[in-house]
């Protein structure tokens, strides 16, 4: 089981839908959610991209020299970039991080941003333009190894002697990951891609989308793997996770929700038609018709495009959603919560215990026998810092 975080490139607040308790998403504040998340053992993080968000790549290349496990789940985005150059700048942060960069293929579904990017295709043009891409973008990285270049002529996309001269640590290219709800989305991910990732749908859909997926590979030879994108609100006990659900929303008044749904409306990506269903396009707001499913609560999405989900609940009924969906083929969670910074140490601490080798090793255990200031995990050794390289 991977357990990704989430770096809130948009911003972050202790409420939804309001400025109040918002704060300042800065370089400082994105390096204190990385690190927190390194330290606290996460396998990686995944960097929003759009309009909205600050550069995925930019914030990752910043993220490289205070991190030193954490893996970056980073944009490519099909009409916005060249695949050559999206190969070249691959290569480079592979190697300038060591091996961690991981790939998002995000095709897009908000048709008034992609057009304010110069990208007028259709839905089904643009999943066209995504396979040719990352079919290139693919060809070319894992060539590179060979010193090879690589000629391809599509319908939007078209590369003459395509090279690199300097490969990726990863080989023969950093993983791709791509989540897609439609059946075109279905069918790249099939062919294309090592992970697919769904938001978070109640477990009989989601269990859908892997068979279907699944299918799909083994026609072509293949195998993908699975993902799935939660926010989570896990407290000591059911009724305080709860209560913080509905305190999230507290502040989202019904302007602000209709304003949301309407701007969602005019999408035409499949996956954000399923968000909007799930809470009947912002008119469900009580709790009873928002737990969607055991535990699992559409609230995030009156206000927030994309993931809309979240598990609420004590530490052992969280474990115990997740290993549902793990139960259904799913070995990566990539999970956030508001505000990121607090959450991230709170879910790592609350749920790793219950999950399966999230413990990296057993912590030292040695009995209290005082002197006592402050009895707070007096019995952890602090742990050394890593060996720096010898300077000569």
């Amino acid at each position: 089981m991977q357990v990704f975080w989430f770096i809130p490139t948009h911003g972050d607040s202790r409420y939804l839908g309001t400025s109040a308790g918002a704060r300042q998403v800065n370089l400082d504040y994105i390096k204190q959610v990385a690190v927190a998340a390194d330290s606290l053992n996460y396998d990686g993080v995944l960097i929003p991209t759009g309009r909205s968000c600050e550069d995925p790549w930019v914030i990752a290349s910043s993220l490289i020299a205070v991190t030193q496990k954490l893996r970056f789940l980073v944009a490519v985005r099909p009409g916005l970039m060249q695949p050559s150059l999206a190969a070249r700048m691959a290569a480079t942060f592979d190697r300038l991080s060591g091996g961690r960069l991981l790939i998002n293929l995000v095709t897009g579904g908000d048709t008034a941003e992609l057009k304010g990017d110069g990208f007028f295709l259709d839905h089904a043009q643009r999943y066209v333009a995504s396979e040719e891409f990352i079919k290139v973008w693919r060809e070319v990285l894992a060539r590179s190894h060979d010193g090879e270049s690589y000629d391809f002529q599509g319908e939007h996309i078209a590369v003459e002697g395509a090279k690199l001269l300097f490969p990726p640590i990863q080989n023969p290219h950093p993983p791709v990951y791509f989540g897609g709800s439609s059946e075109a989305a279905h069918e790249l991910a099939a062919q294309h891609v090592e992970t697919y990732l769904t938001w978070g749908e109640p477990p009989a859909e989601v269990a859908k989308k892997v068979a279907d997926v699944r299918a799909r590979a083994a026609k072509y030879g293949r195998t993908v793997k699975f993902g799935i994108r939660l926010h989570v609100i896990v407290r000591e006990t059911d009724a305080e996770a709860w209560a913080d659900a509905e305190r999230l929303i507290s502040k989202v008044d019904d302007a602000t929700v209709a304003r949301a749904q309407a701007a969602f409306a005019n999408m035409d990506s499949v996956g954000q038609r399923r968000m909007a269903e799930l809470h009947a396009g912002g008119t469900k707001r009580r709790r009873e018709d928002l737990e969607i499913s055991p535990n699992l609560w559409a609230g995030v999405g009156l206000v927030r495009g994309g993931a809309g989900t979240a598990l609420v609940g004590d530490p052992q009924t969280v474990a115990a959603r997740l290993q549902e969906y793990a139960d259904l083929g799913l070995d990566t969670f990539v999970l956030s919560g508001y505000p990121h910074l607090e959450e991230a140490y709170r879910f790592a601490e609350l749920v790793f215990p219950l999950l399966p080798d999230r413990l990296k090793s057993s912590l030292p255990g040695r009995i209290l026998n005082g002197p006592f200031g402050e009895v707070i995990a007096n019995n952890i050794v602090p742990s050394a810092p890593p060996l720096q390289a010898a300077q000569g």
